[in-house]
């Protein structure tokens, strides 16, 4: 018996239909999240309890953002195992097998967060049968929770019905909550749930009783959603995993000033928008309109057969604005056709004159949000040449994010249009919470906190690597950069992460032969033979002549640099840069690396001083973090005050590259990509 399945995103719960005394006697999910990725097991039984063979109906509703991976039918004790289609493919085979009267199934859009997945099978009286049908997925952070619901519809009292749910996360959960659109104040307290260091369980298992609307009644009130949402614990901005040959790097840094935001509403006012969809524009634009900050940006175009603007170009949000804006939103009515392509390219052009004229902040995030609810007709109205025109015009400058209205619209065509300018389309759904769902996509962009986020990683080193570049980062949610090593035993990896914040953003690669200064996008060049003061907002950089880099910041540490030259005829050292640090104590007790380790005290004991193989150089022993070293005295210099000269200081020499005095080993503080 072959079955036949579409391979789309997914993850939730199901719904079995009883048809003519079918005994559903047994639901269950167990998922297992780790690290973000959900593997999911549904298991479904019923047994025929009429004389005569009966169809059951296995209805599953999954996530549009995960994807099957397995599914099966046991009748009496043999299984027929699925196979995974793509979704065309899927879709004429099951056409196919229908004709024929052959089992099949086929995943179909059914909500707004859900594809629905259905499959019917005749068995005969007295006969058992079991659904088993795997699913995974990468959840996704969202206002600083990650998210996984589970759609619970049985339609009937099932006697052994249970949830589980088991996480594990290396970096330890905060937080964990559990809930459901359905539990009654009676159900809240069947919801267990703990957490503990790196591990979280929650089981939701009612019983008949507990799943009826009534104490006497016979329908079940499990109907709704059933949603989990945790997070984990952030000691770095960024999390990195490798297993088999694999790598996955999280990225959500925190505690990071948000952007000001420079935001073009685009709306569409056609004719087709009139009534409830108009309405709900007006309501959400006003709710809006209330969270926008007073260092933001903003303006509204509106477009049906003719383009309108509210202003020539951006305004900032000051409260005498914010007032005018109200009273224009309140005033918005349809009218005419639907001229799209016009619409976007103002918007775009109205940015450019923005940020070519210095009317907004050289630092911040632009954002283009398009609502509409039909498909062009106006002017170029070929969707894919208004696709190429916006590209064009935007030429990767700002994310475009479209939100469709209804099911009259051409989604595929807006999806695509936003994908291909580092944005995102969302369907808002024509029900009487349509106004929410707008504020709500909106509250997901409304905190920017980086833009030009870029995530580099060594090239000699990976075959494969996901999307690694993003316009902006998001308070709340989480950068997601997957790929594979060439060397499959590779267990480290050299990451580069850059992005612009509100704040002067400052990277300097240095080296003996050149100092490279970046900001932003842009790079500039000197070498030592020069003598440079450069000052910006919390940072002063000097390069002495020939002597060394003065690195200060603000009113915290400075380092110095120094750069030291060898004898160029020398048999083995070459140049090399010595970092010292000034004011060591205004460093966080976070402070680490090779030098950083130290910048702190340690405790230690010097003991059992005696003679060396040099008897200017006598040996001893050192106690220190619960080691005995072998250590040499000897003379250094220290050249954070004397940079051309050095003063020398007596120290302790560690042999065996500091091992027993550095945390972990030498190893792992070489970067070897930088050389």
């Amino acid at each position: 018996m072959a079955v036949s399945l579409l391979s789309f995103l997914l993850f939730s719960f199901f719904n079995l239909q009883v048809v003519n005394g079918i005994e559903i006697y047994s639901m269950k999910i167990d998922s297992k999240v780790t690290s973000r990725f959900a593997h999911n097991i549904i298991t479904s039984r019923a047994v025929n309890r009429g004389n005569v063979h009966k169809e059951v109906v296995f209805d599953v509703e999954l996530p549009k953002t995960a994807f099957i991976t397995n599914f099966s039918m046991t009748i009496d004790g043999v299984t027929y195992p699925g196979t995974i289609k793509e979704k065309e493919v899927a879709k004429k085979q099951y056409e196919k097998a229908v004709s024929k009267g052959q089992t099949a199934g086929l995943v179909k859009a059914s909500g707004r967060k859900t594809e629905k997945f259905t499959v019917s099978v005749n068995i005969e009286a007295a006969s058992k049968v079991t659904f088993e049908l795997t699913y995974e997925e990468l959840l996704k952070r969202q206002f600083g929770k990650y998210e996984m619901f589970i759609k619970v519809k049985p339609k009937q009292l099932v006697k052994d019905f249970e949830i589980e749910v088991n996480i594990f996360e290396p970096q330890g959960i905060t937080a964990l909550e559990a809930e459901g659109t359905f539990i009654t104040n009676d159900l809240q307290n069947i919801i267990k749930k703990t957490f503990s260091e790196k591990k979280g369980h929650i089981s939701f298992k009612p019983t008949l009783d507990q799943q009826r609307t009534c104490a006497n009644c016979s329908q079940s009130l499990l109907d709704g959603d059933f949603t989990v949402k945790y997070d984990v614990k952030r000691t770095t901005p960024d999390n990195l995993q490798i297993v088999n040959g694999y790598f996955v790097h999280f990225f959500a840094p925190t505690n990071l000033p948000n952007l000001p935001k420079n935001v073009i509403f685009i709306i569409d006012i056609s004719g087709s928008m009139s009534g409830r969809e108009i309405e709900q524009t007006r309501e959400a634009l006003l709710k809006i309109l209330d969270d926008i900050k007073g260092d933001d940006f903003f303006n509204f175009i509106l477009f049906g057969s003719e383009v309108h603007t509210w202003k020539e170009t951006l305004i900032k949000a000051t409260p005498e604005n914010l007032d005018e804006a109200r009273k224009f939103v309140r005033g918005i009515d349809t009218e005419g056709l639907t001229n799209l392509h016009g619409g976007i390219m103002r918007g775009i052009d109205m940015l450019n004159a923005a940020h070519e004229g210095n009317l907004v902040p050289k630092r911040s995030a632009s954002i283009i949000i398009m609502l509409t609810d039909g498909q062009p007709n106006v002017g170029i109205s070929n969707p894919q040449d208004i696709q190429t025109h916006v590209k064009k015009a935007i030429e990767g400058k700002y994310p475009l994010y479209n939100l469709g209205f209804g099911y009259g619209v051409d989604y595929n065509f807006l999806e695509k249009m936003a994908l291909e300018n580092k944005g995102l389309a969302r369907r808002i759904y024509p029900d009487s919470d349509a106004s929410l769902q707008l504020q709500g996509f909106y509250d997901e962009v409304s905190n920017p906190m980086l833009t030009d986020v870029e995530l580099n990683y060594p090239e000699n080193e990976i075959s494969d690597l996901t999307k690694n570049s993003f316009k902006h980062f998001y308070d709340g949610s989480e950068i997601v950069v997957a790929g594979r090593f060439i060397d499959s035993n590779q267990n480290s990896l050299t990451v580069d992460v850059r992005g612009e914040g509100v704040s002067i953003d400052f990277f300097d690669l240095i080296t003996p032969e050149k100092i490279t200064i970046q900001n932003g996008n842009e790079k500039t060049g000197f070498t030592w033979l020069d003598s440079v003061t450069l000052q910006q907002e919390g940072l002063t950089l000097i390069i002495n002549k020939e002597k060394s880099l003065v690195l200060k910041m603000g009113s915290g540490a400075s380092f110095v640099i120094v750069l030291h030259q060898v004898w160029k005829k020398h048999p083995l050292h070459q140049d090399f840069l010595g970092l010292y640090a000034l004011e060591r104590e205004k460093l966080s007790e976070q402070t680490h690396g090779l030098l950083g380790q130290f910048f702190h005290p340690i405790d230690f004991t010097i003991l059992e001083i005696h003679p060396g193989s040099d008897p200017k150089k006598p040996d001893a022993t050192m106690i220190v973090k619960n080691n005995e070293l072998t250590v040499t005295r000897g003379w250094q210099k220290d050249y954070r005050r004397d940079p051309k000269h050095g003063v020398d200081i007596p120290c302790w020499f560690v042999h065996n590259n500091g091992a027993g005095l550095i945390d972990g080993v030498h190893t792992d503080y070489i970067v070897s990509s930088l050389f």
